[in-house]
């Protein structure tokens, strides 16, 4: 099925949510060309394990890709890879690859992703620096991470701590400097950053926050040496990690007249300012079921999901519900999933004990749960996407006292 309007589909990124689009298109029916356009010359590829299994040597490169190399030819999807997007000319429908090549589209998909924050002090572009968005970095970050190796992790985020999980795995030291008075901060409850914290602490990591990075500092050669704080203290290394954020990648759709702040606006069905174009993933801010606003959410799930409701109005469906927000973290032999926005919470229930590794923490908006954070406890998850897709309302001294079931909590 080809909407009759929509011949041609080229997508900008080749990432989860542009492979995703051009996956779906093909399982629901679309015959009609589909361009898939990335600027790295690997095949589209998973980057969560980039911090976790590839990076500790337990995934190869096929492990790690997104569809076998074999699946675009079977699907008569055209690979353009190494040789990304540099105009989008919306008036004309085409897109100027960086070779000059120009192609012409009726639906376009934006899916460039976001870029790494960079740290803004001097000797940050010393050699042993490091940031982790794509293949290239893990590979370099993994050749660095070695039986040893003192390694310094700017950022205590879900990424820092993640390779800071992967590095003691693999024998070397971490170090992880937090500029916030605790771990995770701005995406974490105080009960889960607290419990994981603790949790590294036990396996030799150690955790500074209230960490302020000044400068770093290298040798004659210019490799990095260490890390300098505001207060004088000096982080001796053999690496550095910078995991301070990340920042959407909307050069090219800003440069062609299309609406962004803080990433490219779009609507329920990843619809953009422009007619005929879309965008998916980690670029986008976007509206959510239940939760006011527009969100940017560096999350393959909603990647996932955008690229179903993309391809749904391409082809001329209806609007589908959105599906609620989650995330998900390995660290050690920890399975950590969250659910929903915790910044919309005003308190916290705690289900289980942390001291048992496996718990979870709810999180409520008046009586409504909003979010939920647990460690291998994927009941508990379950149960709460349900009761935050619903909207419902629930007894927090219940939901906080394991021997009542969740299941009574779900009308």
């Amino acid at each position: 099925m080809t909407h009759p309007d929509v011949r041609r589909v080229v997508i900008v990124g080749a990432g989860h949510g542009g492979a995703n689009v051009a996956a779906l298109l093909r399982q629901h029916g679309y015959d009609g060309t589909i361009t898939l356009v990335g600027d790295e010359t690997v095949w589209p590829y998973q980057r969560p394990p980039l911090s976790k299994d590839y990076l500790k040597g337990a995934m190869s490169d096929d492990d790690l890709l997104i569809k076998p190399k074999d699946f675009y030819a079977e699907q008569r999807i055209d690979i353009r890879f190494g040789d990304g997007v540099q105009v989008v000319d919306t008036s004309a429908r085409t897109v100027t690859l960086g070779g000059g090549e120009v192609i012409g589209y009726d639906a376009l998909v934006i899916a460039t992703g976001a870029a790494a924050r960079q740290l803004p002090v001097d000797g940050a572009d010393l050699e042993g620096v490091h940031y982790l968005r794509n293949h290239d970095d893990a590979l370099r970050l993994g050749n660095a991470t070695v039986p040893g190796a003192r390694l310094v992790i700017v950022g205590g985020g879900y990424v820092g701590l993640e390779v800071a999980a992967s590095a003691r795995h693999l024998g070397a030291a971490a170090v992880v400097l937090e500029r916030e008075d605790r771990a995770l901060a701005r995406v974490a409850g105080a009960d889960l950053a607290g419990f994981l914290a603790g949790y590294h602490a036990e396996r030799g990591t150690r955790i500074c926050t209230s960490a302020d990075v000044v400068r770093l500092d290298g040798d004659e050669a210019g490799k990095v040496t260490a890390v300098v704080l505001a207060d004088g203290t000096r982080h001796e290394c053999d690496a550095v990690l910078v995991g301070v954020g990340a920042i959407a990648r909307t050069e090219i759709a800003e440069a062609a007249g299309i609406a962004c702040d803080g990433g490219v606006l779009v609507d329920e069905q990843g619809l953009t300012s422009v007619a005929g174009v879309y965008a998916v993933g980690d670029v986008t801010r976007r509206p959510l079921d239940h939760f006011p606003g527009r969100h940017r959410l560096e999350s393959i799930p909603s990647a996932v999901e955008q690229a179903k409701q993309v391809v749904g109005h391409i082809l001329g469906e209806a609007a589908r519900p959105h599906e609620v927000p989650w995330f998900w973290s390995d660290q050690y032999d920890l399975k950590i999933k969250i659910a929903g926005l915790v910044g919309f919470a005003d308190r916290a229930v705690l289900r289980g004990d942390p001291a048992s590794g496996k718990f979870a923490v709810f999180h409520l908006s008046g009586d409504a749960v909003v979010a939920v954070e647990t460690v291998n406890s994927a009941p508990e998850f379950m149960v709460a996407k349900k009761l935050i897709a619903s909207s419902a309302h629930v007894d927090a001294a219940q939901l906080a006292d394991p021997s009542v079931s969740l299941r009574d909590l779900v009308s």
